[in-house]
């Protein structure tokens, strides 16, 4: 049975699906072919379903940052603004500890700390941070940066820095992703640059205004398949004019498909405006059908959205084992699943991985596994809401 709370069920719904799909992009990244050394939105090495199985997992981490943005409001909805910018501020740096010393770990087993991949619980601590200084602006001017950070931040894409300065370093950390070589034994990559995930955070966090007690669901709905239905009418406008948008323009390519394919070929690292656009867009539109949604798949996911950092770890550390378990049974040198700034520079994994079906196998089944033990880690939370240090994990 799932514990009644206060909590908005629709909400966590969307980011439940969006961490199961999650799981996925992941067990193809410790299992799939190749995957070490490809790159899935490759249009000249992908194939259809190999490109679907990336682009379907984009949705995940936009919307994990959205919302996390959205539960900030309701949370400071019963507290006062410094309560609020202390949570926010505390959670932040707690969530930046959390990557740099738990999730670099889980995702490396590495105990030298060689390999260093700065990824979405950074990029989700450092957003929370500058949010807890932005809840004292005007709602008015909180939409402003929002929307100028995720619109205009393309602009910046020409400006590309070089080598280990402290200038670039900062501008790898504010809005362009790249890797850092220290020594042999020392690699840091920074996956998540900023700009973008503090604009969608501050959008979140407006978007709470929308699931206050007393706003009208029937103007709720509304906006929700407005701002759905515009930002894919956004997204189809500007990538057919092709100009604006992503770092990247679609091309003609050979055949239909491939073409289709390279018009949602959208960046990640950063996050475009395109790439904001096609993946925001069907979440409001979700959040608007499953409003009033209640049935046993719903409730399935709803388990893994009340639970996302605890499930995040959790998954992460299952499919890492996994893939050494794997490696231990079928063959192959399972120390090189030790993923060292050496391991990670070298070619050593070039040759291992399984097909697509054994990763969407493995991916169900991680995620079966997983599910008992979030559904009891989301009862102890709902049964000791007392306990404050539960509201950081």
């Amino acid at each position: 049975m799932i514990p009644k709370t206060n909590r908005i069920e629709s909400i966590d719904v969307l980011r439940g699906v969006v961490m199961v799909i999650m799981a996925l992009d992941h067990v193809r990244d410790y299992f799939h072919y190749g995957a070490f050394f490809s790159d899935p939105s490759n249009l000249e090495t992908t194939t259809p379903m190999l490109f679907f199985t990336r682009f379907i997992t984009h949705y995940c981490a936009p919307v994990f940052v959205f919302l996390a943005g959205t539960s900030a409001f309701l949370y400071g909805s019963r507290k006062t603004k410094p309560e609020l910018f202390k949570f926010l501020f505390t959670r932040g740096i707690w969530l930046i500890f959390l990557e740099i010393a738990v999730n670099n770990l889980i995702w490396t087993f590495d105990l030298t700390y060689s390999l260093n991949i700065f990824q979405v619980i950074w990029a989700i601590g450092c957003s929370m941070v500058c949010l807890s200084f932005l809840i004292y602006l005007p709602k008015k001017i909180i939409l402003i940066i929002g929307i100028a950070l995720i619109a205009g931040h393309n602009l910046l894409d020409d400006f590309v820095m070089q080598g280990k300065s402290f200038e670039a370093i900062i501008w790898y950390i504010l809005h362009q992703e790249n890797g850092l070589v220290f020594g042999p034994n020392s690699l840091v990559i920074l996956h998540y640059p900023l700009i973008p995930w503090i604009g969608l955070m501050a959008l979140g966090y407006l978007f709470g205004t929308f699931y206050q007690k007393d706003f009208n669901a029937m103007i709720r709905g509304k906006w929700l398949l407005l701002l759905g239905f515009g930002a894919l009418f956004l997204f189809f406008v500007l990538r057919g004019v092709n100009v604006y948008g992503d770092l990247v323009p679609w091309t003609i390519q050979d055949t239909a498909s491939k073409t289709i394919l390279s018009i949602f070929n959208v960046t990640k690292y950063p996050p475009s405006l395109l790439y904001l656009c096609i993946t925001m867009g069907p979440a409001f539109i979700f959040l608007y059908i499953f409003e009033n949604t209640k049935n046993k798949l719903t409730d399935f996911f709803l388990v893994f959205g009340r639970v996302p950092l605890f499930y995040y770890f959790l998954h992460v550390f299952v499919i890492h084992v996994f893939a050494i378990v794997g490696m231990m049974i079928f063959g192959g040198d399972w120390h090189s699943m030790i993923l060292t700034a050496e391991n990670f520079s070298n070619a050593s994994l070039i040759t291992y991985g399984y097909s697509l079906f054994v990763v969407y196998l493995v991916w169900i089944g991680v995620v079966l596994l997983l599910y008992p033990f979030c559904k009891k880690y989301m009862i102890y939370k709902a049964n000791n809401k007392d306990k404050w240090w539960l509201s950081y994990l």
